[in-house]
């Protein structure tokens, strides 16, 4: 531990808040939320506390925590659901739809649309969904167009051009499907109390807004509106029909959401499945997978589950109902008692109708499980192709080497010396995980290729002995017996010799050797599992070749241009393309100057060589 994380630790507040923990490079690993900031971030560096292997890898890598102070545990909460989506931690939880399911969307503006979208957008409207059963969402939106004349149109109905009477009534109005607020036949207070019901309806409220309308439509009747009170007659008729069509779970008529999970721990998987549950009718359902699991127990899985969905809901129900507890339960209850408006309890049915729904639910999160692992098995996920099948054979390996990584070293000259590793899974390239390292142990204009081997692959897997994994099945090094006894070398001196099969690939005759043989192993030239290493030393050459040649440029770039105050990478790009050399930069003409990059630039460039002469001649 850093003597800064140490007095961070020593100085930690006790309130409320989120923490972020963080590695050496400033990059987030995990962000977390406590109740008291100091006993939660300071229980990680406990010794006496046992840990997963999760955990520990995480408590090895942190070098800093940053912690944000909030008033209460459920603000601290929301905060923490938001960072986890802004930033991805790698040690939390990941939650993931399977696809993208449709939204209906009510637009923020004058007299809103409602339309179908798989995208949110941040700008005020409203989602309702997702809905996993496209046809039940044609049929919702049928509903409301044949109940409510909204427009379709995309116009900007600002007051000014409809008063100045700048659209004319459409074909929509002419039949009766819009009533025309584009020339002010339609109030907006009119539209808004449409779109509020329009809402009820999308919220599962048939049976209030039938109420509602019945009222409406007697006190029409009453002022002689036969008309008006006929058509409301009509859309009460409409709603009775639709809310026949939706399954009755509950007498009760009370609005729940319901919570399960199926959790597969051989496959690290999970999937959380949510019943909403509306006047005793069910209108929907979701569900999410849950990766990354590393050991999360049930409960903290249905807490993230939880969080996740209420952080961004905009309706909240009278109770819900979960399989499994979840794991600090108090924040989420005042979150949904705050916007409910009265206590919204968490409660795990045993017994009774409302177990029964339970257990329906639960039935689908392992339907839903089993049809994802069925999925994944006709992608191919878990096929192993025919040239890594091929290269086993031809290697001789106890398993097929389903993870490879290939190391390569690149300088020009014997200067600025990298190296690459590159990663393939199941014979593909997995680019996530490639990694660039620049040589410190070779001294700059005396190539030394061996050394270069020796200190990637030392560094490489001292640091995979120290998260524990992840291994490969088989390394590549690019080169011959050389620069192979170089890498099982450095393997020794790290303790991981033996951990994994170790070959090399020679460029001139694409001969493959393994450690302690003198002779290269007979491998035919046409074969897949040749062309497979092949595949993987061209690629690790071309991301060393890649990441030296963008060194090279840094280098060359930076000259005394650089250290001009406003003037960029561009700038001096454009003066040294014109001009071809800095000297020549700090002798041309102001005009010529202006006229490759402006009287701006040519200001900040004269000033900084007329200050750097004032100080040459002061120094003579």
């Amino acid at each position: 531990m850093t003597p800064l994380l140490e007095e961070k630790l020593a100085h930690l507040p006790t309130r409320p808040g989120v923490y972020q923990h963080k590695d050496a490079e400033g990059t987030v690993l995990y962000v977390g939320k406590a109740k008291n900031l100091r006993s939660r971030v300071r229980s990680y560096f406990h010794e006496s506390r046992p840990r997963e292997g999760r955990l520990r890898i995480l408590v090895s890598k942190i070098a800093d925590v940053e912690v944000i102070v909030t008033d209460t545990e459920a603000e601290a909460l929301i905060l923490e659901n938001n960072l986890i989506k802004k930033l991805k931690p790698r040690y939390n939880v990941n939650l993931k739809d399977d696809k993208t399911y449709p939204y209906i969307c009510i637009k923020n503006e004058r007299f809103p649309r409602v339309f179908p979208t798989r995208r949110l957008r941040r700008d005020g409207s409203k989602y309702f969904g997702p809905y996993t059963d496209v046809k039940n969402m044609k049929l919702v939106l049928a509903t409301i167009r044949s109940l409510f004349q909204l427009r379709t149109c995309n116009l900007h109905l600002a007051p000014e051009p409809i008063a100045a009477g700048k659209y004319q009534p459409c074909l929509e109005y002419h039949i009766k499907n819009c009533k025309a607020p584009c020339v002010g036949y339609q109030s907006e207070a009119d539209y808004d109390n449409t779109i509020r019901q329009i809402e009820k309806l999308l919220n599962g409220h048939t049976r209030e807004l039938t109420e509602l309308l019945k009222d409406e439509m007697q006190r029409l009747a009453a002022a002689l509106k036969f008309e008006e009170a006929a058509a409301l007659r009509d859309r009460i008729r409409a709603l009775d029909k639709y809310a026949e069509k939706q399954k009755i779970v509950t007498q009760d008529f009370v609005d729940r959401d319901v919570f399960a999970l199926s959790v597969d721990r051989e496959d690290d998987v999970a999937c959380g499945v949510l019943f909403k549950v509306r006047e005793g009718k069910v209108i929907g359902r979701r569900h999410k997978y849950l990766r990354r699991l590393d050991g999360t127990s049930d409960e903290a899985l249905m807490q993230r589950l939880l969080e996740d969905y209420y952080t961004d809901a905009n309706f909240f129900p009278d109770e819900v109902l979960l399989g499994t507890p979840a794991e600090s339960p108090e924040p989420l209850e005042e979150i949904l008692s705050r916007e409910r408006g009265k206590k919204v309890p968490l409660k795990i049915p045993q017994r009774g109708d409302k177990a029964d729904l339970l257990r329906l639910v639960e039935s689908n999160a392992e339907l839903l499980l089993s049809e994802f692992r069925l999925q994944k098995k006709k992608r191919g996920e878990d096929r192993i192709p025919h040239a890594v099948e091929a290269l086993q054979k031809d290697l001789r390996l106890t398993k097929p080497p389903r993870r490879m990584e290939c190391f390569d070293i690149s300088h020009l000259g014997g200067t600025g010396t990298v190296a690459s590793c590159v990663v393939f899974e199941d014979g593909r390239p997995k680019k996530s995980e490639y990694r660039h390292y620049k040589i410190r142990s070779v001294e700059e204009g005396k190539p030394d290729d061996f050394q270069s081997m020796r200190e990637v692959v030392a560094r490489r897997y001292r640091k995979t002995l120290e998260e524990n994994g992840p291994w490969p099945d088989l390394v590549v090094i690019d080169g011959g017996k050389g620069q192979l006894s170089s890498a099982a070398e450095a393997l020794k001196q790290v303790d991981a010799y033996g951990k994994f099969p170790l070959v090399g690939l020679a460029k001139r005759l694409e001969e493959v050797f393994v450690p302690g043989d003198t002779d290269p192993l007979l491998i035919p030239k046409a074969s897949a599992s040749l062309q497979l290493l092949q595949r993987i030393r061209n690629e690790a050459h071309r991301f060393a070749i890649t990441f030296q040649r963008k060194q090279r440029q840094k280098k060359t770039l930076h000259s005394e241009l650089m250290d001009i105050p406003g003037v960029g990478e561009k700038t001096v790009r454009k003066l040294l393309t014109t001009f071809g050399s800095v000297k020549k930069v700090k002798e041309a003409a102001p005009d010529a100057l202006e006229e490759a990059v402006g009287p701006a630039a040519t200001r900040k460039i004269r000033a900084f060589y007329e200050t750097k002469a004032r100080a040459n001649g002061r120094e003579a």
